[in-house]
């Protein structure tokens, strides 16, 4: 959200003033601290997924365990669908909750897939829940410096993290190189006109050959419409009213900010494709 200025909640615009001032391993710190007390908070409750959701005109088939999620996992597939996964060395950079990990693992059987958080909260609830998922693990790790060998998986893929990220080139080079030759970088996240005209250049300068780049702005709206009121009443149940507008912000709820620059042509959501 490099290229808008939000409203948000009081705790959030602290945080986001000290992000700017503060170098940046500072900064990573800092976010270091406020994402580890998003991911324990209660307001999340039983959520397995962190994102805004979407509407997917080719929806995929789900148990009847899977459906309540139906909007988050969509966003998975979404990203994903077009990347042969079955058999494959996975690596998820943002993993949050699990949710997503768990679905793409239970559904298109890597050989093994890696969930990395930044958050040792979030990692230590994912290995706890998901036990019994065989090809799936989870590691605490920075997405700037990626804690794999070169050329480690043959499928990376990062859903609605890279926002938070100090160093989006630094990111995007790290993927990069631990990527096998020929394997793949699925790519969603929202951002401003300027910054993705930015981000497009960092993909062609890491070498990435875009085989997809699309709006999927509407999608993700139209999703956030249908799941807004379930996600406020969840975090109004498990935060207090000094914290509340942070966390609505960033669920991106009706009237919050993020929801009002989508809706007015300042924040754009993207899907991209890439090969190395």
């Amino acid at each position: 959200m490099e290229g808008v200025r939000l409203r948000l909640g009081l705790p959030a615009r602290i945080f986001a003033t000290f992000l700017k001032i503060l170098p940046g391993r500072f900064g990573d710190r800092m976010w270091r601290w406020w994402y580890q007390r998003l991911a324990k908070a209660k307001g999340w409750g039983e959520f397995g997924f962190m994102n805004y959701g979407f509407i997917d005109n080719d929806p995929p088939k789900l148990s009847e365990d899977d459906e309540p999620d139906r909007l988050f996992i969509q966003l998975y597939h979404m990203n994903i669908r077009d990347v042969e996964l079955t058999g494959k060395q996975v690596l998820e950079v943002g993993s949050g909750r699990g949710g997503g990990a768990n679905w793409v693992a239970r559904t298109y059987s890597p050989k093994q897939l890696t969930g990395l958080d930044y958050s040792p909260a979030a990692v230590k609830l994912c290995n706890n829940v998901y036990r019994q998922q065989e090809n799936l693990n989870f590691i605490e790790g920075n997405a700037m410096k990626l804690p794999f060998d070169d050329h480690s998986f043959d499928v990376v893929y990062n859903v609605e993290s890279s926002h938070c990220y100090s160093d989006m080139s630094q990111f995007v080079h790290e993927v990069h190189r631990v990527l096998k030759p020929g394997g793949y970088f699925a790519w969603t996240d929202f951002r401003d006109e300027e910054t993705m005209h930015s981000i497009r250049k960092m993909f062609e300068k890491a070498t990435f050959q875009t085989l997809a780049d699309v709006d999927i702005t509407a999608e993700v709206l139209a999703a956030l419409d249908e799941i807004s009121d379930d996600k406020r009443l969840r975090i109004k149940k498990g935060t207090g009213p000094i914290i509340r507008r942070s966390f609505e912000t960033f669920a991106g709820v009706k009237g919050t900010p993020v929801y009002e620059a989508f809706t007015k042509g300042e924040l754009y959501y993207y899907r991209c494709l890439l090969q190395k």
